[in-house]
């Protein structure tokens, strides 16, 4: 029974870094990093709306994800200043959806696990939908890689080119909110933004090719997993921070060895 949840919450690890990889570098490429962040944290207010009416806990998030990734991006193109959308948007949402759990009754939660993840706990039907979301997310981006490349670049290139930028954002958009579904079991709505982003991060300092990046980020953050994983296991440290600090860890050796190959 050890071996079965401990290959679960690897399988669950590997199977994010499957959708984190090549969106990570699309939100590190369009400085995306905030906006991510309050995706995530809308999350928790999908999880209070599940619970009250009794609903899957990925749809509820879904759900609310979606309707956050698609009023920020309305505002953004209405001329509203995002910075200031978003931290509005993701503070309230973050708190209403904790006092909105503190007004659920008979169901006993625990909010921590929401918050920092428990990949340890993740059951079959949850690495079902974690691989499921991860791969139509990765098909989603393979599908529509030139268009998204091509407005991430140059809008103006872009529209010359055919693509509707904004079709691209939205489509970005929806994954982004579907990423933000999937991960929240393992690392929590607190550090999904870090997985998005540190494994592109490291990843950019040893690409030299867009292709190259999204591909070696998956790896990254593949690796974070189970290096953080065995952290926990080692250290009995909380498993989600774990695979974080990993990452954090990588981006910095990646760093280093970035500078060194320029020089």
């Amino acid at each position: 029974m050890f071996d079965d949840f401990l290959l679960r919450a690897a399988l669950a690890g590997v199977g994010l870094s499957l959708a984190t990889g090549p969106l990570g570098s699309f939100v590190v490429w369009r400085r995306m990093a905030y906006f991510g962040d309050a995706t995530a944290h809308a999350a928790i207010l999908g999880v209070a709306l599940a619970l009250a009416f009794d609903l899957p806990i990925g749809l509820g998030t879904l759900a609310v994800a979606l309707i956050m990734a698609v009023t920020v991006a309305t505002l953004a193109a209405r001329g509203w200043a995002v910075d200031t959308t978003l931290g509005v948007l993701a503070h309230a949402a973050l708190a209403l959806g904790l006092v909105a759990i503190s007004f659920v009754h008979g169901v006993r939660t625990d909010l921590q696990a929401f918050l920092f993840g428990d990949i340890l706990a993740v059951t079959k039907g949850d690495l079902a939908f974690i691989w499921g979301g991860a791969v139509l997310v990765l098909a989603l981006l393979v599908w529509r890689w030139q268009g998204l490349l091509a407005a991430t670049l140059n809008e103006d290139l872009a529209h010359a080119s055919g693509v509707n930028p904004n079709r691209e954002r939205l489509i970005l958009t929806l994954a982004l909110a579907l990423v933000v579904a999937v991960a929240l079991k393992v690392v929590g709505a607190l550090l999904i933004a870090a997985m998005l982003i540190i494994p592109a991060a490291a990843a950019r300092a040893l690409s030299r090719t867009p292709e190259a990046m999204a591909g070696l980020a998956v790896v990254i953050g593949a690796v974070a997993s189970l290096a953080g994983l065995a952290m926990s296991l080692w250290q009995d440290t909380p498993a989600g921070p774990s695979i974080v600090v990993a990452a954090a860890g990588i981006f910095v050796l990646a760093a280093g060895f970035g500078r060194m190959l320029r020089r």
